[in-house]
């Protein structure tokens, strides 16, 4: 698992052109030194506290659009995901909400406060969270913000939904990293 402030023994120089170039060809917005696009950076005031791999589903459901009832889309229900350590140890899960809920009951909901376009056409945004809801006294308890990274897959279906198919469900594999990061002490 890729960590957002990982060092490369080829320099951070060279890496960080590498990056840059890879950047430049796939993604939109600035990315920093250590990949993670500048609109997905924590505030200052935040540490990494939980690093953790997501490994599910994104659920999707086909559905009238708001704008225009007679055409149909892929709408986002649900994640569903086991969340692991990196030691492959189950951390918790996550789910609708979005909410992640650790083995110890703690809980964080977040609330999307930023994206970027994931550099594989096929995989979900990645994104920047705030904590809009945390409780318990666990690890979830003192999250304040949530980085979505290095996704996999995920993304709905382009075809496929039409009145037809009204209320049919889809379920696309994905896998992302996620860092919860608390207030520095």
């Amino acid at each position: 698992m890729m960590k957002p402030h990982t060092k490369s023994l080829l320099g951070s120089g060279l890496l960080a052109a590498i990056i840059a170039g890879c950047a430049h060809e796939h993604r939109s917005s600035a990315v920093s030194d250590d990949g993670v696009p500048a609109a997905l950076k924590v505030p200052e005031n935040q540490i990494l506290t939980i690093a953790a791999r997501g490994a599910g589903v994104q659920i999707y459901r086909c559905e009238a659009t708001l704008a225009e009832p007679t055409v149909f889309a892929w709408t986002l229900k649900a994640p569903e995901a086991t969340l692991r350590y990196e030691t492959g140890k189950t951390l918790g899960k996550h789910y609708a909400g979005p909410t992640w809920e650790a083995l110890d009951g703690s809980k964080v909901v977040g609330e999307v406060v930023a994206r970027d376009d994931a550099p594989q056409p096929t995989a979900i945004p990645w994104l920047l969270l705030r904590a809009k809801q945390a409780s318990g006294d666990g690890v979830f308890g003192a999250v304040q913000s949530i980085q979505r990274l290095h996704t996999s897959g995920g993304k709905a279906p382009t075809t496929g939904c039409d009145h037809a198919y009204a209320g049919t469900e889809v379920r696309v594999d994905y896998s992302a990293d996620y860092y919860f990061y608390s207030a520095r002490p």
